[in-house]
């Protein structure tokens, strides 16, 4: 987004100047002038001040609200630019360039600190000469440790994580990514495909089949299998960049472009559905020997369910069933829970939405709009008539998206009421149909379900605000936002407002 307040603001009007204090004093690392912390520091482009962000304590919201106008700050990290009065990140610059300069002298800041880190390090590793010692070595042996306690320790200490990057309002983008990247069997199996690159190269006939299919010749799935690929490594790095994957989104779906925020459900959407039609047409295998099973893919084995809707007429009670496939179900809060916030009066348990409410409001039985009129075989016209969804088929992978937004008459507004949801065994039993024969749209597997991750957003409205996500792994979970992620504990996680919530089944398999 352009900022209007940026020339009014940079440096309090003083051109290109910039003298900073922090900026000059080389020896200590950025942080929060406040509370000292050091992971989310914020510059002000008009004073100076160091605070730290909203997913912190704050301290850069406060310092604008006490100096009444101190809106637009940097991000010591990531060196993007946010205006608070706007609510969005900033593209644009001053015509004197103040933020390029600005930036320039954060990173000689960063460079200069880590050149100095280094140096003691290297000189005392030259300096040393085993000649000069005097105190002789005591050598301990270490007792082997057997096989059971190596995989113990393992189980226990979580593996290192690994954050993304934020490219420019990318948080919608890394909270997917890094949801996707914690679903173990999905990212193993993903990152063990053959290239699909390489099978265009390698194929003539696969290389027909991607001009055919696939009209903008870009291959995201491997692009895709890149990022999840580095973000399984364990190496010194913080944070990785997945920037050709996005370059690739940019050149397939042009209202991604840009560095507007956009919605993670509808990049999560995409996204399946991309890497759905590139697994089923570029595989090698049996495709063609067995055209029956063409419409199932990775992504549909993982994350493919099956509804059944069932329309009745009204008028002649005859019924239409239609099955459909799913790759997420989107659910809304019912009413009752999407009022305005009022206060609790003594002794009043006000009500708390749970999941299952959301669910069970999904498989109601609803009278269809005069818009919406079915065409009834019986009667031979439209006739008012009810429309009812049930699950035919659990997905492994269970997708819940919960409908957040809602177009008002001037905007795009926001629910941002909370919902209870189980870390473990959410019961899915009570939403599917009953007495379903051994075909291939019934349930083989468990309706248990155990949840693996959360996105959140944070914010007011669906083109701002921020997106982080929870996810677990090895019985620990993580709290993954850009470049920063913690380990966190499960009370944060269930206290957070989901808006994406992924659930694998127990006895986990692909079908």
């Amino acid at each position: 987004m352009e900022c209007s307040h940026l020339e009014k603001l940079c440096g309090r009007g003083n051109g290109s100047s910039i003298s900073f204090p922090c900026l000059q004093d080389l020896k200590n690392n950025f942080q929060c002038g406040d509370c000292q912390d050091e992971n989310s520091v914020w510059l002000c482009v008009t004073c100076g001040s160091l605070n730290c962000g909203r997913y912190v304590k704050a301290h850069g919201l406060k310092h604008k609200e006490k100096t009444k106008g101190h809106s637009v700050c940097m991000d010591t990290n990531e060196l993007s630019v946010f205006c608070y009065e706007c609510d969005e990140f900033v593209i644009n610059d001053t015509n004197d360039r103040f933020l390029e300069n600005l930036r320039t002298l954060v990173l000689t800041k960063k460079l200069t600190k880590e050149a100095e880190s280094e140096t003691p390090v290297r000189s005392l590793r030259a300096r040393r000469k085993r000649s000069l010692e005097t105190t002789p070595k005591i050598i301990v042996k270490k007792q082997k440790s057997s096989k059971k306690e190596n995989r113990d320790k393992s189980k226990k200490q979580p593996k290192k994580r690994l954050g993304l990057k934020n490219l420019g309002n990318t948080c919608f983008m890394n909270s997917v990514l890094q949801s996707l990247s914690n679903i173990e069997e999905f990212c193993n199996v993903l990152t063990s495909l053959p290239s699909l690159d390489d099978q265009i190269k390698s194929s003539k006939d696969v290389k027909k089949n991607v001009d055919r299919r696939i009209s903008d010749g870009v291959i995201v799935t491997d692009e895709l299998k890149k990022v999840l690929m580095a973000l399984k490594q364990s190496d010194d790095k913080s944070a990785i960049s997945p920037d050709s994957l996005f370059q690739a989104i940019w050149k397939v779906v042009p209202r991604f472009r840009g560095y507007q925020q956009q919605d993670a459900h509808e990049f999560l959407r995409y996204m399946l559905d991309r890497l759905h039609t590139e697994l089923l047409h570029l595989l090698p295998g049996k495709l063609k020997a067995e055209p029956k099973i063409q419409s199932n893919s990775l992504v549909t084995s993982v994350f493919g369910g099956t509804l059944q809707s069932c329309v009745t007429c009204l008028n002649c009670k005859q019924t239409s069933k239609t099955n459909d496939p799913f790759l997420d179900l989107s659910i809304d809060i019912p009413e009752i829970y999407t009022g305005p916030p009022r206060k609790q009066k003594d002794k009043e348990i006000l009500p708390v939405c749970h999941i299952h409410d959301c669910l069970q409001k999904f498989v109601e039985r609803e009278e269809l709009a005069d818009s919406e009129r079915f065409f009834c075989n019986g009667c031979k016209s439209k006739q008012p008539s009810t429309k009812q969804f049930w699950i035919r088929r659990l997905p492994t992978v269970l997708c819940l998206h919960v409908k957040r937004f809602r177009w008002s008459a001037y905007a795009r507004t926001k629910i941002d009421t909370f919902i209870e949801f189980p870390l473990n065994g959410l019961d899915m039993s009570g939403y599917i149909l009953k007495n379903l024969s051994g075909t291939r749209y019934s349930n083989a597997g468990s309706s248990l379900y155990d949840l693996a991750a959360v996105i959140v957003h944070h914010g007011t409205g669906a083109g701002s605000g921020h997106y982080t996500a929870f996810a677990t792994n090895n019985q620990a979970w993580f709290n993954f936002n850009d470049c920063s992620v913690k380990e966190t504990d499960f009370q944060t996680v269930n206290s957070s407002r989901a808006y994406i919530l992924f659930y694998v089944q127990r006895d986990f398999q692909v079908k």
